[in-house]
């Protein structure tokens, strides 16, 4: 598997879900950091309707061997019937950085 950094993006239906998903992906070595941006307004296609709602956006810092595991987290965690999951390569950066994504992610 590789260790290329990716950054994951979901949003939450509030900054304590939030914090409750960052927590958990850190605590288990699924991410290296979470960045909890509160206050998105979403406006999104739900059931035939076009929504709109106030949430939560992390930003999740990890790497592509670990996407399963941590798309698996999201969704346990989520309140959300579909939550987003999004994975973004991140392509190049600081080396010193993304060593330490990978550092931080893999398993002790």
């Amino acid at each position: 598997m590789t260790t290329e950094a990716v950054l994951v993006l979901t949003t939450c239906g509030d900054a304590a879900e939030g914090e409750r998903i960052a927590e958990r992906l850190v605590g288990s070595r699924l991410a290296a950091c979470v960045n909890r941006i509160d206050g998105v307004v979403s406006t999104y296609r739900w059931e035939g309707a076009i929504e709109r709602g106030r949430e939560c956006l992390l930003v999740i810092k990890t790497i592509a061997s670990r996407l399963p595991e941590v798309e698996r987290a999201i969704k346990e965690s989520s309140s959300y019937e579909l939550p987003e999951v999004l994975a973004i390569p991140a392509h190049g950066g600081s080396a010193e950085y993304l060593g330490w994504i990978a550092a931080s992610v893999e398993a002790s």
